[in-house]
């Protein structure tokens, strides 16, 4: 990815009839650089017909997922590009679809890592934050529901315009657009209207869950939360900022998925506003969240996370020690172990550093990197104990 300049702002408007999937869209780049000649952004087979740099016509090269624009830019300038198309997502080995997918009435967003590109121009990389402007046109039976805080709404015959403004930096795989026939559950919290009364259950300590986790890691860090609950059945929960979206399948009206709920809502400290520089540093995601599980069960009268920890390490020994979580190789970014590991990780270290000393350092941790990117580095650097987490994060045989 060309990372010789940087974007500061998406402002998407985008026009999508779920019946026929066709969107038509209009993104417009406000970025910057040094001094360039061209220029090369992350983007999918959608049809371009036009593109402008600073408001003029520029020549273009579309192909591979790569947009190249052949123009002279120095310090301040924007890009337009308008296209249209049925989104497809982009199809990888290691993960499957990732970005905009059809639903069996509507759509969903699911781009971690790299399927941002599948329905705007982008630089996609995790390091390469922007404040957004949403703008979604569809039927007006449908909901539409984006991150960030709804600033308008206008219907216009059969149509309804959705407008939301992501004020906080945000990475490109964040960005999502949810669009179904919703009705509001809980507050915030979006859901086919048969299934409101087990969503209105199963989502009703997300509360409780903000006030546990603001008490440990700091203020939450954004405007607003929501919670989309899709008609359709999938894999996992997709992780969004200030939005997280479940399959119809993680509600029962037993909570027997809240484990879930409260790893997407801990992905708003660790993963959201604390974001990470590449890739590999993926633990600081992944294992922050898993271990947020084990304390919402610790602090909901569940089991603590001593028992959970001891869980995790059981199932751990029993399989393959043969994977380094502060470096995983790209097939392994998204392994359990990475999760389950960090997790334990981050219990060994408060183990040796006693509550008080722990939780201090992870408010400190997301109070210093608000809205920024770390890495593995960063965090040694502010815990200490580098003997320990290295045994942990950087030695494949699992510490005793």
């Amino acid at each position: 990815m060309d990372m010789s300049f940087s974007v500061h702002h998406y402002a998407l408007e985008l026009d999508y009839k779920p019946h026929s999937a066709r969107l038509s869209g209009r993104a417009v780049l406000q970025a910057s650089c040094t001094s360039l000649s061209s220029f090369s952004l992350s983007f999918g087979p959608l049809r371009i017909s036009k593109v402008l740099v600073n408001g003029k016509p520029a020549r273009y090269a579309h192909a591979g997922g790569v947009l190249n624009v052949r123009a002279a830019v120095r310090g301040s300038f924007s890009v337009e590009v308008r296209y249209s198309g049925t989104p497809v997502p982009v199809s990888t080995p290691e993960w499957g679809d990732l970005g905009w997918d059809q639903l069996t009435d509507g759509s969903l967003v699911a781009s971690q890592p790299i399927g941002a590109p599948s329905w705007f121009p982008c630089l996609d990389e995790p390091s390469s934050k922007a404040s957004y402007l949403l703008d979604v046109t569809a039927p007006s039976s449908y909901v539409v529901v984006c991150n960030g805080v709804l600033v308008d709404g206008k219907v216009s015959g059969s149509t309804t315009r959705w407008t939301y403004s992501m004020a906080a930096p945000m990475a490109t795989y964040l960005a999502t657009v949810q669009i179904g026939q919703y009705v509001e559950a809980l507050p915030g919290v979006w859901a086919p209207a048969r299934l409101r009364r087990l969503v209105a259950h199963d989502f009703a300590r997300q509360n409780q869950m903000i006030d546990v986790f603001s008490s440990l890691f700091g203020p939450y860090p954004f405007a607003k939360y929501s919670v989309v609950v899709t008609d359709d059945e999938l894999d996992v929960p997709v992780e969004a900022q200030a939005l997280s979206t479940f399959g119809s399948n993680h509600v029962d009206g037993r909570r027997g998925s809240e484990r879930l709920v409260a790893h997407e809502l801990a992905h708003q400290w660790f993963g959201n506003s604390v974001g990470i520089a590449s890739w590999e540093h993926i633990w600081l995601n992944e294992g922050f969240a898993c271990y947020s599980e084990w304390l919402w069960s610790e602090a909901s009268g569940g089991r603590s996370a001593d028992a959970c920890a001891a869980g995790a390490q059981d199932l751990l020994a029993r399989l393959p020690q043969d994977l380094v979580i502060g470096r995983p190789a790209r097939a392994d970014w998204f392994d359990d172990r990475v999760y389950k590991r960090g997790a334990l990780t981050l219990h060994a270290l408060r183990r040796e550093m006693g509550d008080d000393s722990f939780f201090a350092l992870l408010r400190e941790w997301c109070a210093r990197n608000r809205h920024g990117v770390v890495t593995t580095e960063d965090f040694l650097a502010l815990a200490g104990h580098r003997d320990l987490l290295t045994r942990w994060l950087f030695e494949p045989a699992l510490p005793l």
